[in-house]
């Protein structure tokens, strides 16, 4: 039997981009080679989105114990297995495995290979024993936890977000470096199912969102009693017994913080070792492959996605650039990605969503904007359940158009949804305004922020006088 295979598309990873693509073009009559070389569903089924947002579920359970007095339920003592959280991790893990299967992709017509791939030549790849000769190929190898060179990290056990699920024991005191999203969403959840965590950030805690929004996040956080520390930059660890010792450096001084367990959330690098890209003629930074607008590397035969081509580090990006690949490669239409509108959220409580410009950005960009904002205050659904920290934040020119939008508070990721759209098409806020919100919902905020843009108008002195010119009539 020949080792030589000849496909359509080779597409190299088995994450969120690469499974679309190859389920896609499969379906639509390609013949299309699959290689991956680790688990099948990538770093978002087995170390990223999944387990974390199981383990979010669980603090969030844990939390419910003791938050429901005010409903006249009693506060009941916490107890939790963690051996049994890492069952429940796993076990959501398990149930989703085989949507992202090497036995389903078989079954659709995918020609599954399981071994590492690397490039041979501009058209040539090899996996294993077997060549791969494909009209294109599609690198979505994704990205890998980035693991800085921090003096005496080389002398103690550190975890990541590929390491971090595994564990059977709570934590006693978990030490984690980098206050983005991954460090204060395990930050939170820790704390939620008992154990002590401090966050050391050697800026700003959530620095990528719009500060009026994180600041309340970062309240709830700490209110939870997660210990975080801004402008905390990291020079060093080392062993302390049996545990961790990190030493920092702040506008304070120099101290020392121990603890038992080290969490690495300080960014990922694009997974490029390996491939041996040069061989095929593609050009690569330390942020990942370079690509133009319709995703296709220097070697115009092949294209890169999601993490691996930098930018935006999300897996409904790597879902969307799928999309474009295809259009590109199958139907030869030169659709270019816009990422204008990829909207983003990060799963504390309260979750913390955005779409499009912040505030800042529009300012510098537009001049001339209005900022609308409703609170959850005065939401009455927010009121029956007491969730009523948060807000809506909403930017648009001084035409109305949408611009961006931020939401903080209960499902705000789902909250957006809409805000996504009217940005994507384009809308006016006029179509937020006129549209009509279930009651009562937390959908209603987005409805009154857009309403609040007509207030200065129907309320003015102008339109009380033209509403008394038209009573004269009758």
């Amino acid at each position: 039997m020949s080792n030589v295979i000849a496909a359509d598309i080779c597409v190299i990873g088995a994450g969120s981009g690469g499974l679309s693509v190859a389920a896609g073009a499969v379906q639509m009559g390609a013949k299309v080679v699959l290689i991956e070389k680790g688990k099948m569903g990538g770093d978002c089924l087995n170390y990223g989105c999944v387990p974390s947002k199981a383990l979010i579920a669980a603090g969030k359970h844990a939390h419910g114990m003791g938050d429901g007095e005010v409903f006249g339920v009693k506060p009941q003592p916490l107890e939790v297995d963690f051996g049994r959280v890492h069952d429940h991790i796993h076990e959501v893990i398990a149930g989703i495995a085989p949507v992202d299967s090497v036995e389903r992709f078989e079954g659709l017509g995918v020609n599954v290979i399981q071994a590492a791939a690397k490039f041979i030549g501009p058209k040539t790849v090899q996996a294993g024993d077997k060549t791969i000769q494909a009209r294109r190929f599609v690198v979505a190898t994704g990205s890998s936890p980035a693991v800085p060179p921090i003096p005496g990290l080389d002398t103690v056990p550190f975890l990541t977000n590929e390491t971090m699920f595994d564990l059977k024991e709570r934590p006693d005191h978990l030490i984690i470096v980098g206050g983005g999203p991954i460090g204060m969403e395990l930050a939170q959840a820790h704390r939620r199912l008992g154990a002590k965590v401090t966050v050391l950030e050697g800026l700003k805690a959530l620095g990528k969102d719009d500060p009026e929004l994180t600041a309340l996040v970062l309240d709830s956080v700490r209110e939870d009693g997660v210990d975080i520390r801004e402008g905390a930059k990291v020079t060093s660890v080392g062993k302390d017994g049996d545990g961790v010792s990190v030493s920092i450096e702040t506008d304070a001084g120099e101290e020392t913080v121990s603890g038992s367990h080290l969490l690495l959330a300080v960014g990922r690098r694009p997974n490029v070792d390996g491939l041996d890209l040069e061989n095929a003629g593609i050009k690569y930074e330390r942020t990942g492959i370079t690509v133009d607008a319709r995703l296709r590397t220097t070697n115009k035969k092949v294209f890169a996605i999601g993490d691996v081509a930098g930018g935006l580090q999300f897996t409904h990006v790597a879902g969307y650039h799928a999309g474009i690949v295809i259009r590109n490669i199958l139907f030869r239409i030169p659709a270019k990605a816009d990422h204008a509108s990829i909207p983003w959220a990060t799963y504390t409580d309260p979750e913390l969503a955005h779409v499009g410009e912040m505030e800042e950005e529009a300012r510098k960009k537009h001049g001339k904007i209005e900022v609308l904002r409703w609170p959850l205050a005065e939401n009455d659904r927010a009121q029956a359940e007491r969730r009523t920290r948060g807000l809506v934040k909403v930017v648009t020119d001084s035409h109305g158009r949408i611009l961006g939008a931020s939401i903080v508070g209960p499902h705000a990721g789902d909250l957006l949804q809409p805000w996504v759209l009217a940005k994507s098409q384009g809308l006016k806020i006029g179509a937020m305004a006129g549209a009509v919100a279930p009651y009562p919902t937390l959908t209603e905020i987005s409805k009154r922020a857009a309403g609040s843009y007509y207030t200065p108008t129907l309320f003015s002195w102008k339109t009380r006088a033209i509403v008394k010119f038209l009573g004269l009539f009758g």
